[in-house]
């Protein structure tokens, strides 16, 4: 049939290749198959060719145009790009992916904002609720049973402030808070160390997580170093801006950090800011989350001197064994299992 086409169509004449393009359009012929396909496509980018001349020769009135004006023309007009059916196939195809695209892409970030926003509007709740006297107030005295360092059993209260969320989840163990930026959280423990990395302190699924204490650590002994692990989410929630500590001047302006447990206020202030990561478990490094409990005053001024390596900065604050120390840890992205970590002593 293409033989036969070709044979009665003359495709070096636009006329013709017009013709041909009309009828393949109303269907007479059935071109199907690849080579017939190819055939049609052929037609077509020729068709097109074809309109365009007729087009520019309506433009220019019939008239012949001279060597200077064709020149001039070119110049002027713009570049027509003809494409295959394949072409536009492909290109439509394309167009449709990336529309798909933009819309996924503006839904994920409209729910991570949304999802930020909640988790801002939960801390501002939690923070209102801590401070409110009244409230807190109708729990009356709150105790707990706990082991001291000795092995007794002893009656411990619970802070006023801390009477309402403790009562709210029985997991809530502090709070900590930096003044003068967004850190101001409640403070979580459990056994499972994973459990609010993807938890609120309502215990509802939260991308935001919750900062929490490392499960070994005791605030009751008390341990020599408490953990804090937080989420370094882009959008400053949790430990979303711990990283300024990077810089020095950022350290000078913010020296101090509050932690309270459930039965006690405490202040420390920062001695070392540095970058690390989790090591293999049968890799020799210091690996600042082990560091919990010193077993001797060599372990501790051991500790104290890799920390000192490894610090960004000189604050000029020391620590000697028999000190109590907070940690606190996010990621880094820097590296790959990166995490960044501020160390503060105790103080007060």
């Amino acid at each position: 049939m293409i033989k036969e086409l070709k044979r009665k169509y003359d495709l070096t004449k636009d006329e013709d290749v017009l013709a041909l393009y009309a009828k393949l359009q109303s269907g007479e012929y059935d071109l199907s198959g690849a080579e017939g396909r190819r055939f049609d496509d052929e037609v077509y980018e020729l068709a097109m060719q074809a309109k365009e001349r007729q087009r520019k020769n309506r433009i220019n009135g019939g008239k012949k145009t001279t060597g200077s004006q064709q020149k001039a023309k070119k110049k002027s007009r713009r570049k027509v790009v003809v494409l295959t059916r394949g072409e536009l196939r492909a290109r439509r195809l394309l167009t449709a992916v990336l529309v798909v695209a933009a819309i996924a892409c503006l839904a994920y970030f409209g729910f991570y904002y949304y999802d930020s926003y909640k988790a801002q509007q939960l801390s501002m709740q939690l923070t209102e609720k801590k401070n409110d006297t009244t409230v807190n107030q109708m729990y009356g005295q709150t105790q707990t049973v706990q082991e001291n360092a000795d092995g007794q059993q002893i009656t411990l209260t619970v802070l006023d402030e801390y009477k309402s969320l403790y009562n709210q989840n029985k997991n809530l163990i502090g709070w900590l808070k930096i003044a003068d930026t967004n850190i101001d959280y409640p403070v979580m423990q459990t056994a499972d160390n994973e459990y609010y990395l993807d938890h609120n302190i309502n215990q509802e699924e939260d991308k935001n997580g919750t900062l929490f204490l490392d499960s070994a650590c005791d605030i009751v002994k008390p341990s020599t170093n408490f953990i804090i692990y937080g989420h370094n989410m882009r959008s400053g929630n949790m430990f979303g801006n711990l990283d300024k500590y990077k810089s020095s001047s950022y350290y000078k302006d913010h020296p101090l950090i509050q932690f309270d447990t459930i039965y006690e206020k405490g202040t420390y202030q920062v001695m070392y800011a540095f970058m690390s990561h989790i090591y293999k478990e049968d890799e020799i490094a210091f690996k600042y989350y082990q560091f919990i409990d010193a077993a001797s005053e060599q372990e501790f001024d051991s500790d104290m001197r890799s920390m000192q390596e490894m610090a960004l900065y000189d604050t000029g604050v020391t620590a000697q064994y028999g000190d109590h120390l907070l940690t606190l840890s996010t990621c880094d992205y820097e590296e790959s299992d990166g995490r960044f970590v501020v160390v503060a002593k105790r103080v007060q």
